[in-house]
């Protein structure tokens, strides 16, 4: 079974998911070992693997975590140098909320041949940067404008457009250091208005916010900058959206 058909059957049993996302250079030594440990306490669904820029080796990273443990590791790669054939599968995103050809489709074409040819598990996603009172990392890598944070109707329309053009899930990011969550109106809209798992990730600081994205309708719950500052939360966390 693919990772995309368990998450699709974990939403079809109305389970709501949990991915950690760590960035490959600051995830090295001590800090890897410690990370480990509490995803084996925690249990995530998904380990996500990439960041805006990375100079450390992915592929030794994916190694290191497959050794440790089974849980899926997913890539969620910045750019085409990110790619690595040894992760389980990889989120191929597009850009859909910003107006760069390079993020819609210009690294897609520089990675499509190796991605083809190692026969990675891949699930087309449409990325929409949300606006979350600071500028984030994706958001000055890319070179795009987020959809401004109370302009509910703009997400929606990019995530039905998203799903239109063929995006098996739709990812509303609200980006590394933001201040701001995206909202649960956004959330709930968008949610409404669409059929393909809805991912949500960004800005997520404490048990409340997590709650809050899922009553409003995520599918899967994304941490990531705040573990880095306090990896202790990913228990408690995995604990709120497991209940």
């Amino acid at each position: 079974m693919t990772i995309y058909q368990k998450i699709k059957e974990a939403i079809a049993a109305d389970k709501k998911l949990f991915a950690v996302l760590i960035d490959p250079d600051k995830c090295i030594g001590d800090t890897l070992t410690q990370f480990i440990d509490l995803c084996k306490k925690a249990s995530p669904d998904l380990i996500l693997i990439g960041g805006s820029l990375t100079t450390e080796s992915t592929d030794l990273l994916i190694e290191s975590i497959k050794k440790a443990c089974s849980i899926p590791v997913v890539l969620f790669p910045g750019s085409a140098s990110q790619f690595s054939p040894k992760a389980d599968a990889m989120l191929y995103l597009s850009l859909i909320s910003g107006r760069n050809p390079d993020f819609l489709i210009g690294q897609h074409v520089i990675s499509a041949p190796f991605i083809k040819k190692s026969g990675i598990e891949t699930m087309s996603t449409g990325y929409m940067l949300i606006e979350s009172g600071a500028t984030t990392s994706v958001e000055y890598m890319s070179n795009t404008r987020a959809i401004p944070h109370k302009k509910t109707s703009i997400a929606v329309a990019t995530a039905i457009a998203g799903e239109l053009l063929g995006n098996k899930l739709i990812y509303l990011e609200a980006g590394s250091g933001a201040k701001l969550p995206v909202s649960a109106e956004m959330i709930q809209a968008v949610k409404q208005n669409i059929s393909i798992p809805l991912i949500v990730g960004g800005g997520l600081r404490t048990p409340a916010d997590i709650q809050n994205a899922i009553h409003a309708g995520a599918d899967i719950i994304v941490a990531g900058n705040i573990l880095e500052k306090d990896p202790e939360l990913m228990v408690e966390f995995g604990r709120v959206i497991k209940a």
